[in-house]
């Protein structure tokens, strides 16, 4: 039995419960912009003393060009060990092309169009390796498209009722901000990107109503979130993370507008070196 095929029953049967009740790895989840030299540290630092990058482009209108800056990104951090996939659902179906990624232990999702993203990689053997990696200790990372398919609810950037693109996500309301199956690394958030920059606070706040049971977490540009095998994540970077947490919510309404409502939603503004825990919902230090 060949390495590649035996690491994937390992998985399946690791995985037929919650991928985050078992994975050891680390997530290092970016909202966009510039990575700082801090964020960039962290990623190979988790790696260990050696980080072998896997850079996957697929959100990118460009995924060559994108594949060589990231590259030389990764490789004037100290990484001398980078493999790129390139190719659609086929080759991330290949077993035998994917096995060359089987040692990887960084695996780095680019920005663009998240929705290119889910389309080449969903239920994917590539996916599956991907997830393996993050069980046995790796680390996963992407930023902005590359931060919005870590949830299993992943915001795609569309809207379903407001179709003026010169004003997105005006409103707060019930059935308009569009949504697809992300990638599942955390099941129980919402990831939104760009977040304070680009001023997303509603789309995410109708989600959190329309979801109680999930975190929203608006990651904003030039920073990340690193969330830790405990499922605490800290805040790296430059700017600020946003947490909102409607699972104690109460009052919930919505009117003949569709505009929905409540109260005792909580809304967590976290500084970099702050600290979060997914499971009591509550900043620690």
């Amino acid at each position: 039995m060949n390495k590649i095929k035996l690491l994937l029953i390992i998985f399946s049967i690791y995985f037929s419960g919650s991928l985050t009740l078992n994975a050891s790895g680390y997530l290092v989840i970016v909202g966009g912009g510039n990575r700082t030299e801090e964020i960039m540290k962290k990623i190979i630092q988790l790696a260990g003393e050696s980080p072998k990058v896997l850079i996957i482009p697929n959100a990118s209108e460009e995924p060559e060009k994108t594949a060589q800056r990231l590259v030389e990104e990764f490789s004037s951090s100290g990484v001398n060990s980078i493999k790129v996939f390139l190719g659609g659902r086929e080759k991330a179906n290949d077993k035998k092309y994917i096995k060359q990624f089987a040692d990887c232990n960084v695996v780095f999702f680019s920005g663009g169009d998240q929705n290119r993203l889910t389309k080449d990689l969903l239920n994917t053997k590539l996916l599956e390796l991907v997830k393996l990696i993050y069980y046995k200790g790796g680390v996963i990372s992407g930023t902005s498209a590359g931060a919005a398919v870590m949830s299993k609810i992943m915001i795609t950037g569309d809207e379903y009722k407001n179709k003026d693109s010169t004003n997105p996500f005006s409103t707060i309301e019930s059935v308009n901000v569009a949504v697809s199956e992300g990638f599942g690394f955390l099941e129980d958030v919402i990831i939104d990107q760009h977040f304070i920059k680009r001023k997303r606070l509603n789309r995410l706040i109708s989600l959190v109503i329309e979801n109680r049971d999930k975190l929203g977490i608006g990651i904003d540009e030039s920073t990340a979130i690193v969330v830790y095998p405990d499922r605490t994540f800290e805040v790296i970077g430059e700017s600020q993370v946003i947490v909102f947490d409607a699972s104690k919510s109460t009052d919930l309404s919505e009117n003949e507008k569709d505009k929905i409502g409540g109260s005792n939603i909580l809304m967590h503004i976290l500084l970099p070196k702050q600290k979060f825990d997914l499971d009591s919902k509550r900043v620690v230090k």
